[in-house]
């Protein structure tokens, strides 16, 4: 008992000794919490030393914790890399957090950066509190200086790149996630939001590079491949386009997006059943039902079936009018059924539909439909030509483009 007492008051006072040299070159008044604790657990124990008597169990265990357990935690954790003052500050802003109160966390962090400018978890946190409240651009700060202090903080990185990007500040976003894949070259999320921008500022020879080389890390990542087949329509290298909306299908047999652009890309090839298979997997989709009924109706009208022609264009009416109707009126396809085609009377006053496609896929749709309709006037030795080397490809590629600008010419 006696032992007990004697090892006990020499580690206790061995770790109140530290704690107060602790207070004094930190000039930090957060220590004087752990030494009253430490000093209550001392002076329990000192008691009994004293009259000779032995605490019961719940004195011993405070006597403990109050000396021993809590001190040594705060000692374990600050040779992680944190100090008194950031447990106490990021608990307390952590707690806020958690009952939705942001100012009082915000008071509690700022509290700390002041104090400790080098607090990584501090600015951390206190960026993320700036980006709930949409203050992006002090967010965006606060990254930066946990970056500064934390080199390897990749997750900080990205996020102040999709910060920029929410900015509008493309390039300089662009900037950082080229510099993060260097570093991180496995991290999918910076890929994915590298080639949305890309893609959106037309860049598609870029977005092709960085969608290969996320490849090597997600080969079976079925956004990657079906991005890649986006990229690859918008540079007309429809085989490669091809060879990606499969993958992605074979993937996940779901996507009928990449079943409808596969289906686009066989009517330029003048594959009529193949585009018609593909055409039929992907009315299983709403968003895609009536464009894909529509499709389905102009192969009929070319293979002369003329009565399945005219329910699937009916179909497509139904679905969607408004849209289909339009459509319909500038096919020269549909005149010679016109007179038995179903035009509502009330067309205008149809609901617009909201689409769910994203903006890439519907430029790279919309892309696919107009290269049908011009692909018209090549021949079958021009389609052919299409599927063989680069060097032929490119010719073919430049007559779709000579071909393209005298159709948007004759548009104006």
């Amino acid at each position: 008992m006696i032992i007990e007492q004697f090892i006990f008051t020499v580690f206790s006072l061995a770790i109140f000794v530290y704690m107060f040299f602790k207070m004094i070159k930190n000039n930090d008044t957060s220590y004087i919490i752990i030494l009253i604790l430490e000093a209550i657990g001392i002076a329990l124990n000192f008691l009994g030393f004293a009259l000779f008597i032995e605490l019961n169990l719940l004195l011993n265990i405070l006597k403990y914790v109050f000396s021993i357990v809590i001190p040594g935690l705060v000692i374990i954790i600050e040779m992680n890399g944190m100090t008194l003052i950031e447990i106490i500050n990021v608990s307390k802003a952590r707690l806020y957090l958690a009952v939705g109160n942001d100012k009082k966390a915000k008071e509690a962090l700022l509290n700390l950066v002041s104090k400790v400018p080098n607090s990584y978890k501090g600015h951390k946190m206190l960026a993320k509190v700036y980006e709930r409240e949409g203050g992006m651009r002090k967010s965006i700060d606060e990254y930066v200086q946990a970056i500064d202090i934390n080199k390897k903080d990749y997750e900080s990185y990205y996020k102040v790149a999709e910060l920029l990007n929410n900015l509008d500040k493309k390039d300089e976003a662009t900037q950082m996630l080229f510099n993060l894949l260097n570093n991180k070259p496995d991290m999918y999320k910076a890929t994915e939001l590298l080639g949305e921008i890309l893609i959106s500022k037309e860049m598609y020879k870029d977005a092709v590079n960085v969608y290969q080389e996320a490849l090597k890390y997600n080969p079976v990542s079925y956004e990657i491949h079906y991005n890649l087949g986006i990229v690859y329509t918008m540079l007309n290298d429809f085989q490669n386009a091809k060879i990606c909306y499969e993958k992605s299908a074979e993937i996940n047999s779901l996507l009928y997006n990449a079943k409808y652009s596969l289906a686009e890309i066989a009517l330029i090839y003048k594959d009529l059943e193949e585009a018609e298979k593909k055409f039929l997997e992907s009315i299983e989709e709403d968003e895609l039902s009536a464009d894909a009924y529509y499709e389905l109706a102009k192969i009929c009208l070319m293979k002369g079936d003329k009565d399945i022609a005219i329910n699937y264009v009916n179909t497509a009416i139904d679905i969607d009018s408004k849209k289909i109707v339009e459509k319909v009126k500038k096919e020269p396809l549909f005149i010679p059924i016109m007179a038995r085609i179903s035009i509502p009377f009330n067309l205008e006053n149809g609901e617009e539909k909201e689409t769910k496609l994203m903006e890439k896929e519907i430029k790279a749709k919309e892309h696919l439909e107009e290269m049908v309709d011009i692909t018209r006037h090549l021949s079958y030795n021009d389609i052919n030509l299409l599927k063989k080397n680069i060097k032929e490809k490119n010719s073919i590629n430049m007559k779709l483009e000579n071909i393209e600008k005298q159709s948007n010419e004759k548009q104006k």
